[in-house]
């Protein structure tokens, strides 16, 4: 090999390097999956109300459901959003907090707030861009999206179902439908 040769491939490796080096690392799995009976993880968040919003504020007082989704915008959470927002009074019936999440921004053109308005939802939709909340419920895929689980949680804060199954189209249906299962209080 030439001198010129071996540079070149010197300054090839060390960009290669340092590309590997600024690419974003993958997110970190959840070190354990989370399962019913288990306390659901805290959180504190912003939403498309502009209010933001603390797990802790409803324990003792109502149950909370956090319907994650993968992207704003897209088909399948477009329906789903739609559903919500068109039947909520079903899940507004019981003595529950509902909210849609994901790791998309509060704000911009696909942030969770121009989703809402669009689509006119009138419950909140939580936003995680740093996707630490998403992490900590083991709903982020590792190609950075939430996956679509509901998860419903108990006035004593513990995680009383998990739907790994969510069908958009019949959302609030199924999630007033739950909620009655599960024994929340009507309001």
């Amino acid at each position: 090999m030439t001198a010129r040769s071996i540079a070149s491939t010197l300054v090839l490796s060390l960009a290669a390097s340092a590309a590997l080096a600024q690419a974003p690392a993958a997110p970190a799995a959840p070190a354990v999956e989370l399962k019913v009976g288990d306390a659901a993880p805290a959180f504190k968040l912003q939403a498309s109300d502009g209010k933001t919003y603390n797990l802790a504020d409803f324990k003792g007082k109502s149950a909370v459901v956090v319907a994650w989704f993968p992207k704003a915008f897209t088909q399948g959470c477009t329906i789903e959003c739609k559903s919500l927002a068109e039947h909520g009074d079903m899940v507004k019936a019981y003595k529950a907090a509902y909210f849609m999440a994901s790791v998309d921004p509060v704000e911009g053109e696909q942030g969770n707030k121009a989703f809402a308005e669009t689509h006119k939802a009138d419950f909140p939709l939580l936003s995680d861009p740093t996707k630490e909340v998403a992490t900590a419920y083991g709903v982020l895929s590792p190609r950075g999206f939430a996956n679509r689980w509901t998860f419903y949680i108990g006035v004593d804060g513990k995680i009383t179902y998990i739907d790994k199954a969510v069908k958009p189209a019949t959302s609030a249906e199924d999630m007033a439908a739950k909620l009655g299962e599960l024994g929340t209080p009507k309001r």
